[in-house]
């Protein structure tokens, strides 16, 4: 059955972040994808949108198959940018939800950062050998055993294995039906989901701190990005907001839900501290107008300029970007506000 541009916009639009159109084509690697992480978080979705003609017209054979040579497909970047981050979200999501199992960093988890990493391989007309990805990722996590760090590494030796080893997805033969498809799709999202569902309903507090944990430690790497990092805040606090306004009122806000709140409440804290610590790095008092910001701006970096202070010159450095920060920190909020 020949597949419709207009269906496909439709779809995109409709269920777009949860792979609605990637079924409809048949590219099932992207659907179980965009299902996981919904629609690449959302980037990935919005990017698609001038790829759906080629790939409409790819499902119905109007143009050349790429030749499935025995040469490997072009390096891509994007791809293994994408291996990465979708082997680090796997880690963190079988962090969450299975880190009580014992072995848990010699098996769960290299096991979800190299499935992670094989899913991205799997999109399109490319793939990967999974035996080769999932023994990098075995042999790499027991360097890193105990640590939540050992997700990065593991996620990088696994995507470039399955860099190495990629090849073309043999020819096409005979399509599962739908039902069959989706069958296996629901699957593959019922692993996924289950194990975390149940630790954020039965497991509460102990899924809250581990949340609560790794957004403290991503917030903290982008303290000297104060405009990036008030961004991501804004980011993570919009689902707890969007629930807040559906329950308000319905006496669903109690339980389990109340450890949700207090990684509400952790998460906006960063904002009052961050900026608590900013006035301190300019030596300034809490609430110090405009004008005493600039004014010891402008003495600090002259101060702690590295050109000026080449006898101590790495401490000079730190103490300039922490001002650089600092100020930024201070402005940002006073920019977005009207004139």
């Amino acid at each position: 059955m020949a597949k419709r541009l207009l269906v496909t916009y439709a779809l995109w639009a409709l269920g777009g972040p949860v792979g609605l159109h990637h079924v409809y084509l048949g590219r099932d690697s992207h659907a179980l994808l965009w299902m996981l992480t919904l629609g690449g978080f959302g980037v990935g979705w919005l990017w698609e949108f001038w790829q759906l003609p080629g790939w409409v017209a790819r499902a119905n054979d109007t143009q050349e198959p790429r030749p499935r040579s025995p040469e490997p497909p072009a390096l891509s970047p994007v791809r293994f940018f994408g291996q990465v981050l979708v082997g680090i979200y796997f880690g963190l999501v079988a962090l969450i939800g299975l880190s009580s199992l014992a072995g848990f960093y010699l098996l769960a988890l290299p096991l979800a950062v190299g499935l992670g990493v094989h899913v991205v391989s799997s999109v399109g007309d490319q793939t990967s050998d999974l035996r080769s990805t999932l023994v990098a990722a075995f042999l790499t996590s027991p360097v890193f055993y105990g640590r939540a760090l050992a997700i990065l590494p593991v996620s990088l030796t696994a995507s470039v294995t399955a860099q190495q080893c990629r090849r073309y997805k043999p020819c096409r033969g005979t399509r599962a039906t739908l039902r069959a498809r989706l069958y296996h799709l629901g699957l593959a999202y019922l692993a996924f989901t289950t194990p975390l569902a149940y630790c954020a309903f039965c497991n509460t507090a102990a899924t809250a701190r581990y949340v609560a944990d790794a957004i403290g430690a991503v917030l903290g790497w982008l303290s000297f990005f104060p405009t990036l990092g008030s961004f991501l805040e804004q980011l993570l606090l919009l689902p707890y907001r969007a629930w807040r306004l559906l329950t308000e009122g319905a006496g669903f806000a109690a339980g389990s839900f109340q450890e949700w709140e207090k990684v509400y409440e952790f998460v906006q804290s960063f904002q009052s501290e961050r900026q608590q610590l900013a006035y301190k790095v300019l030596g300034l008092r809490d609430g110090a107008p405009v004008e005493e910001i600039h004014k010891s701006y402008r003495e600090l970096v002259k101060l702690w300029h590295p050109d000026h202070n080449r006898h101590r010159a790495e401490e000079a450095e730190r103490r300039f970007i922490e001002v650089q920060a600092a100020y930024e920190s201070l402005m940002q909020p006073r920019k977005a506000k009207p004139a």
